[in-house]
């Protein structure tokens, strides 16, 4: 797996030098506040389930009430930093860079956050948040992008992705055009591209984040395949819930968050990891370069290294916590058999979102950099 994210000497340096003067050196009394970018799911108050909350405990020790923006897309999420007025992001692997690279979030010191040193080993210098040895955000949570899918129509689990990219009739006889999903973010262009791995290895993909122009144009030209297909492009998880309660939609990519969701709720629903693998996140509380509430901040991301935090939140989202102790040491709801069967063990076969740029691992100037991703992915949708 490429878990390798190469940018320019001259970016580097620019975005080091820029976030690294802004770094803490103390952490003093919170402002009151603390305001947070999240993925939906990320941060509950026991609003959706009064079991799942770990905000109001936090806002009673320190006096930082906890104010959430949610976001549905890493591009929202920059969109959201690049304005400004906010404290911290949790942001995804093809987000993170792009937030020190544009010196829209600052260094951290991790001296300032005492359970630093619970952080899981593989994740503490990930590439996707630590330029040049300096940190810019802690990991928050990690795991992969699943086949979600209505046992109803499934009565097994689908082998292979291509239920959702290429046309053909489903198990209870039906088509499967116009009961299919596929994410509305120019990332999903490197979904396409790791089901081009496996299906046509003469194209030579060894990253679905570096590709080369002529395996870029088959990776568009399977997701044009696949707009034929699809029913919504979706990105609000709460959307998607709905659209498979009620649109006939049977197979997406998705979250653990909508499958646990739907799960709770009684629904045919379920999910797995075809034979070609996934794709995944593993996210970042990064904090603002010019955050209004540092101290605030500060003790959001202390807090969020708690092992209550990180089990509970591992159930809620069915994804991995970032302190392994949160998997076994009985803090919150998570257990031992419930991490691996989020995928715990199974860090080194996901493929994590990168931002993908020009210069990779095939030369410089040889990829096809993530702008272009942007714009030809709006063409996808929009039928060119």
């Amino acid at each position: 797996m490429t878990k390798r994210f190469l940018m320019t000497t001259a970016a580097l340096a620019l975005a080091t030098a820029g976030a690294a003067s802004a770094q803490m050196t103390a952490v003093g009394d919170g402002e009151g506040q603390v305001d947070i970018v999240a993925w939906p799911g990320y941060i509950e108050r026991g609003e959706t389930d009064k079991a799942f909350d770990w905000v109001t405990k936090f806002e009673e020790a320190t006096g930082c009430k906890v104010n959430i923006k949610t976001a549905n897309t890493s591009d929202e999420m920059v969109a959201l930093m690049n304005e400004g007025g906010f404290d911290l992001v949790t942001a995804s692997g093809d987000a993170s860079l792009r937030l020190v690279a544009g010196k829209r979030v600052q260094a951290i010191n991790t001296d300032l956050i005492p359970s630093w040193s619970k952080v899981d080993d593989r994740l503490k210098d990930a590439p996707w948040f630590t330029v040049d040895g300096v940190h810019y955000g802690l990991p928050y949570q990690w795991g992969p992008n699943v086949l979600m899918y209505n046992t109803d129509v499934f009565k097994e689990a689908p082998k292979s992705w291509s239920v959702v990219f290429e046309e053909q009739n489903l198990p209870d006889g039906k088509s499967n055009k116009g009961r299919v999903q596929a994410y509305d973010g120019p990332i999903h262009v490197a979904d396409a591209a790791q089901y081009l791995m496996a299906h046509k290895p003469e194209l030579g993909i060894t990253s679905p984040y570096e590709l080369n122009e002529d395996q870029y144009k088959a990776a568009l030209d399977l997701l044009r395949q696949q707009r034929e297909l699809v029913s919504r492009y979706w990105h609000d998880a709460f959307i998607q819930m709905d659209d498979f309660k009620n649109e006939g939609v049977v197979a997406s990519g998705s979250w653990p968050f909508q499958v646990n969701l739907l799960k709770s709720e009684g629904l045919p629903i379920s999910s797995t990891i075809p034979e070609e693998g996934a794709t995944g996140w593993a996210d970042t509380t990064m904090m603002h370069a010019e955050a209004p509430h540092p101290n605030c901040a500060y003790k959001w991301m202390e807090h969020t290294l708690s092992s209550n935090l990180q089990s509970d939140l591992s159930v809620w989202f069915g994804a991995n916590p970032v302190v392994p102790a949160a998997c076994t040491d009985g803090s919150g709801m998570q257990t031992a058999e419930g991490c691996t069967a989020n995928g715990m063990d199974d860090f080194e076969k996901i493929r994590f979102w990168t931002t993908p740029v020009a210069n990779c691992s095939q030369g410089e100037g040889a990829c096809v950099p993530y702008y272009r991703w942007v714009s030809d992915y709006i063409g996808v949708i929009g039928g060119r």
